[in-house]
């Protein structure tokens, strides 16, 4: 199980960074996207390689602009 954005995803442990932002529709060269796995920050260029272990807590977060 992993943890994705606050939700609870079953059978996707060892799935990489890139594979978790697909499940959120998030297209791999999206700008302004910032990924923590455990409150560790994961550069962009290791997205595809990265596994995500069972338990992690992954949050992705997309900049948005406003005022």
């Amino acid at each position: 199980m992993i943890w994705l954005n606050g939700r609870e995803l079953d059978g996707c442990d060892g799935v990489t960074v890139a594979e978790l932002l697909a499940e959120l529709g998030v297209e791999p060269a999206a700008r302004g996207v910032a990924v923590a796995v455990d409150g560790e920050v994961v550069p962009r260029g290791e997205w595809t390689r990265r596994a995500v272990a069972a338990g992690a807590r992954v949050e992705a977060l997309t900049a948005m602009q406003g005022g």
